[in-house]
């Protein structure tokens, strides 16, 4: 860490999913001090539940929205705030769509005023969205993206470039030492069984035994980062990176969704077929993040997606209750097959 691990307070917005359980773990590893908030719209109580274990950790429920959040935290005297508060999944999008909007506008704001009460850094948690359909590979930071801003996916990405917007403004206004982190897709442990989400939906499906939904002809690309990578990626923006700067975190190594089937069939070891769907709303043929800026800072992702996978299916069987002889659920392995040292989780300069 950077400071003594006692001035270390951490507010962690959307700290029941996956992304903020795994951050929340590792900076509670670290010595820090962390509360949650989160209003369990798609947060998971069992990630809460596991966190509570540690002395230094505190649950809010709370909607970042109400204003009465910034009456309730604004005197904590945070060292850090990280604004993960958005549901994610494009099968959210109409569901959720409106909650997406106001937890990256309202929501944002709320963050940002506590921020510069207690002169805290401020991390903004976007998503490779604000790029839209991309035309442009791999995707730098200072792309401009294709997106419209009426479309079917426009809660999302529209909210998401808001909240960019609203953090670099403030940040420049007020001084608040702000970030903008753009997630490509993540996975790992403490996913919900009930995500939808590519990897999570795959392996779900197929513990069960059920058909795997492919949509379109799955030949759209991805790229896959394990979640303690990206926890990485996001100390390093906060200690290292330049206040308003905007950084790509993401997998470098691109795959059609075709192909993750069948990687995720091999790292499992688990039969099922695939049924080819129609696209229930308007797809983007690829992404890919140029991660040239964020790797300048020291940053390179270490777990491959092979391990990762074996990683989160071992999770999520025990999510589900299910016991897998010989399936001990270890640290995932790097990219040269070693699994980390003890202690190897933390990164230079955090949180």
């Amino acid at each position: 860490m950077s400071m003594n691990s006692n001035e270390v307070r951490c507010l962690i917005a959307g700290g029941a999913g996956c992304l903020g359980t795994n951050l929340a773990r590792r900076l509670l590893d670290q010595g820090a001090h962390v509360d949650v908030v989160d209003n369990l719209s798609t947060g998971r109580q069992a990630n809460v539940d596991r966190l509570s274990r540690h002395l230094n950790f505190d649950f809010i429920k709370m909607d970042i929205t109400d204003p009465a959040i910034c009456r309730q935290l604004q005197r904590r005297r945070y060292s850090h705030v990280y604004n993960l508060a958005c549901p994610t999944g494009v099968p959210n999008i109409k569901r959720l769509g409106e909650q997406m909007l106001m937890a990256s506008s309202a929501g944002t704001l709320n963050l940002l005023k506590i921020a510069r009460r207690c002169k805290a850094k401020y991390l903004f948690a976007s998503t490779a969205e604000a790029y839209g359909d991309p035309d442009v590979f791999p995707q730098h930071e200072t792309y401009v993206g294709r997106v419209d801003p009426v479309g079917p996916r426009s809660a999302y990405e529209e909210g998401k470039r808001f909240g960019e917007a609203l953090t670099r403004f403030w940040g420049g206004k007020y001084g608040v030492e702000v970030r903008i982190v753009r997630i490509f897709n993540t996975y790992g442990p403490a996913m919900s069984p009930k995500d939808q989400r590519v990897i999570p939906q795959m392996l779900t499906r197929l513990i069960a035994g059920h058909p795997v939904p492919i949509y379109g002809d799955g030949m759209q690309t991805r790229t896959f980062l394990h979640v303690d990578d990206l926890v990485s990626g996001l100390l390093i923006v906060v200690d290292k990176g330049v206040s308003g700067e905007v950084y790509n975190v993401g997998g470098d190594e691109q795959i059609t969704v075709r192909d993750l089937f069948g990687a995720v069939k091999k790292a499992t070891g688990l039969a099922g077929e695939a049924v080819f769907r129609d696209h229930f709303i308007d797809d983007h043929r690829g992404r890919w993040p140029d991660t040239t800026k964020l790797q300048a800072l020291g940053w390179r992702p270490s777990i491959s997606l092979e391990a990762g996978i074996r990683q989160s299916y071992q999770d999520l069987l025990r999510s589900l209750g299910i016991k897998q002889a010989g399936a001990a659920a270890g640290p995932a392995h790097r990219r040269d097959g070693s699994a980390p040292a003890s202690g190897d989780r933390s990164q230079p300069g955090s949180p």
